[in-house]
């Protein structure tokens, strides 16, 4: 598996061909820099590795342990953490619910303090709302870009994989003598006309 730092140059050097592409399709500055920006933070603090203690962990420094019912849940490598679109969707909902239970944990606070009514229902339906008719295009760009970030990690982890694997496999062929696999070749085709001789 790469090191984190060859995790980070590939996101390093990715993000100016992602940014100039991403800019000729949509002519939109906004959405650049959206899908841009979510490409870099999927890339260096939001991506698969969050399963093991690497260094996208260690980046959120005091939150980090926000992620620690994640590496339990998880297995390193697994389809819900390296898998393509599931991964994000996965670590999306895992970060949004830690979210709201802060955020009610922060009203009820308030509430105790001040006493002020909050509705949840009419908040949740409100922000809803302003999300799907404000702000969708912003919303699908930054989903993207978060999903190209990690899918940039999963892909140079699946190819380095499939590199070893293949020198390994070269090794092995290049360990054994070249003269030793004839001879058992030899063997097997001098027992199969043996055979055939003593059925005749």
């Amino acid at each position: 598996m790469p090191s984190g730092q060859t995790h980070d140059r590939i996101t390093l050097w990715s993000l100016p061909w992602l940014a100039g592409i991403s800019f000729c399709l949509t002519r939109n500055g906004e959405l650049t820099l959206i899908l841009a920006g979510s490409f870099l933070f999927s890339g260096l603090m939001f991506g698969p590795d969050l399963d093991i203690y690497s260094i996208q962990f260690k980046r959120w420094g005091l939150f980090r342990s926000l992620w620690l019912p994640y590496r339990y849940l998880f297995r390193h490598r697994s389809f819900f953490s390296h898998g393509f679109i599931i991964g994000t969707v996965v670590r999306l909902i895992y970060l949004l619910i830690f979210c709201l239970l802060l955020a009610i944990f922060v009203v009820a606070i308030l509430q105790l303090i001040w006493g002020f009514e909050w509705n949840w229902q009419q908040v949740a339906r409100q922000a809803i709302q302003l999300s799907l008719h404000k702000y969708l295009a912003e919303i699908i760009a930054g989903v993207i870009g978060l999903e190209l970030g990690a899918m940039s990690h999963s892909l140079s982890d699946w190819c380095h994989s499939h590199w070893k694997n293949r020198q390994k496999n070269q090794l092995k062929i290049k360990s054994v003598p070249p003269g030793l696999k004839k001879p058992q070749r030899k063997e097997k085709a001098r027992s199969r006309r043996q055979k055939v001789k003593d059925r005749n």
